[in-house]
């Protein structure tokens, strides 16, 4: 065969190549998935729904209990699974520092401006630098009405065996802050107490209340909340936003709810953006979403907490106004936030907590 033939008869398959591939089906394309790990029951079906169909993408959620346990997680790898994640306030300090999460794109989130002026700019995330907030709320005490009677408003009511001598009670789990919080604003140090010293003598005193018969363990505030609904314990700290929905529902008509005298915590749950996540793209355009109006109502439609979003409160049900999720001026005056931690301070209470827990 000719040189010439050979190359010609090359050619004619490269073009019978070219014109089979032009007529082929183009290769599928994956598509694109937000990972979304949040807090369990923190978010409708709908709004999932909704994003899938606006983004044309599939989201993938995955559930928590604490932000100790978010925390662990995303160090053990899932800072590169994870697009989202929805870390409480005084949380977003310590995860910047340990290099878990990336600062934030202001300029692909325009519905910022919808957020009230009082949570924009926070003390916990000087400029909003790596979070955004999500959902806001008071952490307080939930009670058995039935089998506490008129109990005084105070930390007492955990921490006193004088006021609860007999019914069976949990404290919080989960980073310790709010039950070291709680046990330091009893002595009257303060519920963002900091020093060592003020850690060391609210650990002693839970230690002396572990020891009591009727503690029935540490359990984190939502599944508590559940465990009073049952009725198998009667005392433990508790967020306000899901006994607000035990009573929208009818399954929690049981439990009252209060904010202990000698201070208690306000916290914001916030969204940011683990630093290797596989598509922050996708998570900017999800964080924007959740701050549209429509959006933001529906969230604090179903979780029945209190909404950052100012866009939103035309849209927001009847229920959310009531002294439950919306603190009178007195009771602003009890809340505090978490003070965050990290270094050195970070390694004294982690230390301490868990001896605690031990």
């Amino acid at each position: 065969m000719s040189r010439l033939k050979s190359l010609l008869l090359g050619a004619g398959c490269t073009i019978a190549l070219t014109a089979a591939s032009l007529m082929a089906p183009p290769p599928a394309q994956a598509e694109p998935t937000l990972n979304l790990f949040n807090w369990s029951d923190y978010i409708p079906e709908s709004m999932i729904t909704e994003f899938e169909l606006q983004c044309g993408c599939a989201v993938n959620e995955t559930d928590y209990d604490s932000n100790s346990e978010m925390e662990a997680k995303l160090k053990a790898g899932g800072d590169s699974e994870f697009d989202v994640v929805v870390p409480s306030s005084y949380y977003v300090a310590r995860l910047a520092a340990e290099g878990l999460i990336q600062p934030l794109d202001h300029s692909q989130i325009p519905n910022f401006k919808n957020l009230y002026p009082k949570f924009q700019n926070p003390s916990y995330d000087p400029g909003d630098k790596y979070s955004i907030p999500y959902q806001w709320g008071t952490t307080g005490i939930g009670y058995l009405k039935a089998n506490i009677k008129n109990p005084p408003h105070s930390w007492g009511l955990i921490f006193n065996p004088n006021d609860n001598t007999s019914y069976p009670f949990t404290m919080m789990s989960g980073s310790g802050q709010d039950t070291i919080g709680a046990a330091c604003a009893y002595l009257g140090y303060g519920f963002n107490c900091t020093t060592e010293s003020d850690w060391l003598a609210a650990a002693k005193l839970i230690k002396q209340t572990e020891a009591r018969k009727n503690f029935s363990g540490f359990v984190d505030g939502t599944p508590e909340r559940d465990q009073l609904k049952a009725g198998l314990n009667s005392v433990g700290m508790v967020f306000n936003g899901d006994i607000a929905e035990s009573y929208a529902d009818g399954t929690g008509l049981g439990i009252n709810y209060f904010l202990p005298k000698q201070g208690t915590e306000i916290w914001v749950d916030t969204m940011a953006i683990p630093t290797h996540a596989p598509d922050p793209q996708l998570a900017l355009e999800f964080i924007n979403f959740v701050l549209n109006a429509y959006q933001g109502a529906e969230l604090s439609n179903f979780n029945d907490y209190a909404s950052p979003n100012q866009a939103s409160e035309p849209q927001l049900a009847s229920n959310l106004q009531g002294e439950l999720i919306t603190p009178t001026p007195a009771d602003y005056k009890l809340l505090h936030f978490l003070p965050p931690l990290s270094g050195h301070q970070l390694q004294v209470f982690n230390a301490i907590w868990a001896a605690v827990k031990q």
